[in-house]
């Protein structure tokens, strides 16, 4: 297996793949990406589909761009905070899942 910055890169046999398909998803759903190989040949890959939305990365260079063009800082209304706590407690079961 050969680890970089930005993701996992596992290399399997096609083999273990029907073997351990579920395990190899759970890899995959985890932003790992898969080599599936025959015969020592790479033969098909396996990715993590596009996750919708946008990056807070890109979010906060994208406000730092509107304040250098607008000379305005970009300021999130009252609701924000409530709207966040709703989605992170919506996601709370699903997250601490994973974990245990």
């Amino acid at each position: 297996m050969i680890g970089s910055m930005e993701h996992e890169v596992a290399h399997v046999s096609s083999a273990e793949v029907i073997r351990n398909i579920a395990a190899i998803l759970d890899r995959v759903e985890r932003r790992a990406e898969v080599i599936v190989e025959r015969d020592m040949r790479p033969v098909a890959r396996l990715q993590p589909a596009p996750r919708p939305g946008r990056l807070l990365s890109k979010c906060i260079a994208l406000a730092k761009a509107h304040e250098a063009e607008k000379g305005t800082v970009p300021t999130l209304d009252d609701e924000f905070g409530r709207d966040l706590e709703e989605i992170i407690a919506g996601r709370r079961d699903a997250l601490e899942s994973r974990w245990n």
